[in-house]
């Protein structure tokens, strides 16, 4: 394999991802019929289920499906990652939205370059990140029952520590791959999906953090 030709389609798909997931997002946000669809009764739980259901079968069977397999797959979660995405277009600006954007873009521009070329072995903060991540998990669910905000912007500060050294090690990750992959196209799917999932938590927390509410 090439590596540039993997990283190609990595930032290809990934982009693809984004691409559909903020457009999805903006329709679901701007159709009352659809905003229906997703956010009546308990549809929104049953749509986030089967959002992490099929992040969690991307993750650990991408290596053995057949390239088209891979990408259908993708594709369907990026979709349906949007009809849950749909919300921040209702609660916040989209002046507010883009800027966070545009420094999400910023962050994980710079530290996925840290990844690709630094010559750090980064295997060895792996374990502290996902230590880090686990806290975070642990302590949004008892935030949900406390509901602090400063303890909300805490952990959204964190997230992105997180999340920005996630990017320069999955960057890492995808160079190492490459033996563990079958072609180019699945390794490609492969990291899309991982930077994919970091671009969107760093975007998230910072909405948190900087983005001005909708009133």
């Amino acid at each position: 394999m090439d590596l540039k030709n993997v990283y190609t389609k990595v930032f290809g798909w990934m982009f693809i991802g984004l691409l559909l997931t903020f457009l999805t997002g903006y329709t679901v946000a701007n159709n009352t019929r659809m905003l229906l669809v997703v956010f009546q009764g308990n549809n929104w739980i049953i749509f986030s289920i089967i959002e992490i259901l099929l992040c969690i079968f991307l993750s650990f069977r991408l290596h053995k499906m057949s390239p088209i397999t891979a990408k259908i797959c993708f594709v369907l979660y990026s979709i349906v990652t949007g009809l849950t995405f749909s919300s921040i277009f209702l609660a916040y600006k989209m002046g507010s939205i883009i800027y966070v954007f545009g420094i999400t873009a910023l962050l994980f521009g710079i530290f996925a370059l840290i990844g690709k070329y630094t010559n750090m072995d980064l295997t060895k903060i792996s374990t502290i990140l996902f230590m880090a991540l686990l806290g975070i998990v642990i302590c949004s669910i008892i935030n949900m029952f406390i509901n602090n905000e400063t303890f909300d912007l805490v952990l959204a500060i964190i997230g992105i520590i997180v999340f920005l050294g996630y990017t320069a090690y999955d960057m890492q990750v995808i160079k190492r791959s490459m033996d563990f992959y079958p072609n180019e196209e699945n390794l490609a799917i492969y990291g899309a999906l991982q930077l994919y999932l970091d671009f969107i938590n760093i975007f998230l927390d910072l909405l948190r953090l900087f983005g001005k509410r909708d009133d």
